[in-house]
């Protein structure tokens, strides 16, 4: 009985499995994988369709253990990410989001939520050289707001409106997603 060779594409698949299944080459694979989904930008929600803040009563603390109280954002724009260390389509979209956050930190607030641990956030910050400004729960986001899934982003208006809920990776960074965050920045 004559043997076949094996083609191609089975030997790249079998090396691919392979690297997937060992935990050091396995994240920066998926990591890669999600940076390849997350060229497409979030869509601002039809106007008649974007979800109302009622309760502004959310309390956090930051980094260095400082409170905040999400009241102190009513009336401003504000750009909410519930994300972790460990998840790859959160790390494939960091780096939009603090090329974001470097243009517009002065005049959106930024709110990046995590539940990991201090010393995996700040090392994660260190060694890609971010300076996003971090926080930690201390009791539930409003209702309207949650993260049943790892990235979500929330994009509110001024007025408390979500303009953009987006559950997955995306190019924050993106002309589209400046246009609208200028258009609440002027009021409109």
């Amino acid at each position: 009985m004559e043997r076949k060779k094996p083609n191609r594409s089975n030997i790249i698949l079998l090396i691919v499995l392979v690297l997937m299944i060992i935990p050091q080459t396995r994240t920066p694979i998926q990591v890669a994988f999600n940076k390849i989904l997350a060229q497409f930008s979030p869509s601002a929600i039809h106007e008649e369709q974007q979800t109302q803040i009622e309760s502004y009563n959310w309390t956090l603390y930051d980094e260095a253990g400082n409170v905040y109280k999400f009241g102190d954002s009513k009336g401003k724009v504000v750009l909410i990410n519930f994300w972790a260390t460990w998840c790859p389509p959160c790390i494939a979209e960091m780096e939009s989001l603090q090329k974001l956050y470097d243009d517009y930190g002065e005049s959106v607030d930024f709110l990046f939520v995590t539940a990991d641990d201090r010393e995996a956030v700040t090392s994660f910050k260190q060694k890609r050289q971010y300076d996003l400004p971090v926080f930690y729960d201390r009791s539930a986001p409003p209702s309207e707001i949650s993260a049943r899934s790892l990235p979500t982003t929330y994009l509110l208006s001024k007025q408390g409106k979500i303009v953009i809920d987006k559950k997955g990776a995306a190019n924050w960074n993106s002309e589209k997603v400046r246009e609208t965050i200028d258009a609440l920045l002027a009021g409109l």
